[in-house]
């Protein structure tokens, strides 16, 4: 089941997502100081593109410079990205089928917005490795 929701998300909205977050990895990792945003956007990308059977939770070792570094991201890519995920879940959530997308995309807002300090794993086992 995990696969065909997969299969749907990324017709309908998954691909796209995905190169949102990869538009701003890419601008991120333009900006030397900025390289850790880039690395967690091509992170997210990944999850933004097959995220059925993954979920997120924090990491036991994220401290102060995530919720700084979080801020920062919230203030030059992070509202966008989960305005994309705010209308598109709206669009999808229109059709019976889609209803299970659009909750997904609202799912993806939090993370969207407070991408550090986070861990992506697969619901099988929804524990950080640290």
């Amino acid at each position: 089941m995990k696969t065909i929701l997969n299969l749907i998300w990324l017709v309908l909205s998954g691909f796209w997502l995905a190169v949102g977050y990869v538009v701003a990895g890419v601008i991120c990792c333009i900006l030397i100081i900025t390289i850790p945003f880039g690395i967690a956007a091509f992170r997210i990308a990944g999850y933004a593109l097959w995220p059925f059977g993954r979920t997120t939770v924090d990491r036991r070792d994220a401290g102060a410079g995530s919720v700084i570094g979080n801020v920062i991201w919230i203030v030059f890519a992070g509202w966008w990205l989960a305005l994309t995920h705010l209308f598109t879940g709206l669009a999808l959530c229109v059709t019976i089928i889609g209803i299970p997308l659009g909750i997904a995309n609202f799912k993806l807002i939090p993370i969207s917005l407070m991408p550090l300090g986070r861990e992506i794993v697969p619901t099988d086992r929804p524990f950080t490795a640290a």
